[in-house]
């Protein structure tokens, strides 16, 4: 309630809005604001709530002051921007659930791979929804953050999956032409020679040819005589 020194006054210049820029219809918005806080309250939820129709609203107020009015910080207004109201409701739910408890370990990387290959669409929302509900796990969305990325699932969604070959259905082709297989060579085996029968001669062609020099070369030394 307005009363003692926090007045609508008080509350534009403790936010460092200037009263005197505001237009009639702004400080017509502003003024069903502080009374909708004096009403329900200055906690998290009536300050995300009332957060929300301010910055949707179109009422030409920056971001910066929407989130010095109603005490939150100029990053995190920004980001409540691209949030659906289901998505600020869910937000709320998630808080007034009570501090996030769990961890997310190695084992729960299958899980939730195979839930974004088959919802290559889902919100941040809906992950964390699939975990409590599945996995019995409730976190925060910076450790969901943390470990999508440290699993390389933040991209889960782009992979395509290849389906199974059906049973009894012929084998999947291959990417390389098979091995060329050469021709088996006939090995020659040897008999060996029989007791008291001649050896063949071998042809005249594997012995050298004679030499065609008669005499020792000129350049050979003389041979000795002592």
């Amino acid at each position: 309630m307005a009363t003692g020194l926090f007045t609508f006054t008080r509350w534009l210049h403790d936010s460092a809005v200037p009263e005197a820029g505001l237009s009639a219809a702004q400080r017509a918005v502003l003024e069903a604001a502080f009374h909708f806080l004096d009403q329900r309250g200055r906690d998290y939820f009536s300050r995300r709530l009332l957060s929300h129709v301010l910055l949707h609203a179109r009422t030409g107020l920056k971001v910066a002051q929407v989130a010095r009015l109603l005490g939150f910080s100029r990053s995190a207004a920004s980001a409540q921007q691209g949030l659906s109201s289901k998505e600020v409701v869910r937000a709320a739910q998630h808080r007034l659930a009570g501090r996030a408890h769990g961890k997310l370990l190695p084992r729960h990387a299958g899980p939730v791979a195979h839930f974004l290959g088959e919802h290559p669409e889902a919100t941040r929302w809906e992950l964390l929804d699939f975990l409590r509900r599945t996995l019995g796990v409730s976190v925060s969305r910076m450790a969901l953050y943390r470990f999508l990325k440290k699993y390389g699932l933040d991209q889960a969604g782009r992979l395509v999956a290849v389906p199974a070959p059906a049973a009894g259905g012929p084998p999947p082709a291959a990417d390389t032409a098979p091995p060329v297989v050469a021709p088996p060579v006939a090995a020659t085996v040897a008999t060996p020679p029989t007791p008291g029968v001649p050896a063949p001669v071998p042809p005249p062609d594997f012995f050298l040819p004679p030499p065609s020099t008669p005499a020792p070369s000129c350049s050979c030394p003389a041979p000795s005589t002592g």
